[in-house]
């Protein structure tokens, strides 16, 4: 039986009647047997009407929760083996879904559609994903191609087994694939080309997600190996330490309270670390 024969596209939508206008009917066409599933996120325009008329399953929401509660609740809901997850504004098509599952098959359990340098919304969001992709492929050792890309697919039982560690917010996408390498399930990135969007502008709000974006970082270190972030964060410390009771023995001849205090925090967050990663192996332990 081939992958797209027991396929559910999840589309989480927020007022995107414009894009579904395009979408819906192109993934129809390329895969008649797909469950298509449009997650209304508490939209304001026709989103839940086109997408019914289309032949989608709707899942409406009273309000908007967040791009990854809608992709959560369409996960629980979608019936199909394989889970496909892309936007609805066109950015991408039926082409680059089948692209995604050609490399599935070869026996991965994620695969991310890596966008290039045309497909990031401004330099500054370009510059900052590069610099995640940077450390997640330090962290997990294993070359990242795009951290925060939406556009996925995956097995279906795989993923269902992280989804109370998935945020509401935008940063499903880290979240998922952190876990999925954490658990030593395989990844692979195929690069996809980036339409321009269709219908409203971008949901992304540059301060308020900036902020989020910048969590991003520290989600990275505790999803994966807080011992990787604790332990040079301890050794800086302890190493300004030595460094500064090295400065005062030489000049005054003694240990000041500035250098025990930095030894101790060095101590304390290298104890952080440990306790982190303890918590981190059971997060991820799978009984039976």
């Amino acid at each position: 039986m081939k992958l797209a024969d027991r396929l559910s596209i999840v589309l989480p939508a927020k007022n995107e009647a414009e894009g579904l206008r395009q979408v819906l009917p192109a993934l129809r066409r390329d895969f008649p047997l797909a469950e298509l599933i449009v997650v209304d996120d508490g939209s304001t325009d026709d989103t839940a009407t086109i997408a019914g008329a289309a032949g989608a399953r709707v899942l409406s929401a009273p309000y908007g929760m967040g791009n990854g509660a809608a992709i959560k609740r369409g996960a629980r809901a979608a019936t199909g083996e394989i889970l496909v997850f892309m936007d609805a504004d066109g950015q991408h098509g039926a082409q680059h879904v089948r692209a995604l599952l050609e490399k599935l098959a070869e026996g991965y359990d994620m695969v991310v559609g890596a966008r290039d340098r045309s497909g990031q919304a401004n330099l500054h969001r370009g510059l900052a994903n590069a610099f995640y992709n940077r450390l997640a492929s330090w962290m997990t050792g294993h070359h990242v191609m795009d951290l925060t890309s939406g556009f996925r697919a995956v097995r279906a039982d795989k993923f269902r087994e992280f989804l109370h560690l998935l945020p509401n917010g935008f940063s499903y996408p880290t979240t998922s694939t952190m876990a999925f390498f954490r658990s030593a399930y395989p990844v692979a990135y195929v690069p996809i080309p980036v339409a321009k969007r269709v219908g409203s502008g971008s949901h992304i709000r540059p301060l308020k997600d900036g902020v989020r974006f910048l969590l991003i970082i520290f989600k990275i270190a505790s999803l994966y190996s807080p011992l990787k972030l604790f332990v040079p964060t301890a050794a800086a410390f302890f190493l300004a330490a030595l460094g500064w009771y090295g400065y005062t023995f030489a000049t005054q001849g003694r240990l000041t309270n500035m250098s025990t205090l930095l030894f101790s925090a060095s101590v304390i967050i290298f104890l952080i670390g440990l306790v982190s990663e303890q918590i981190t192996n059971l997060t991820y332990r799978r009984d039976g």
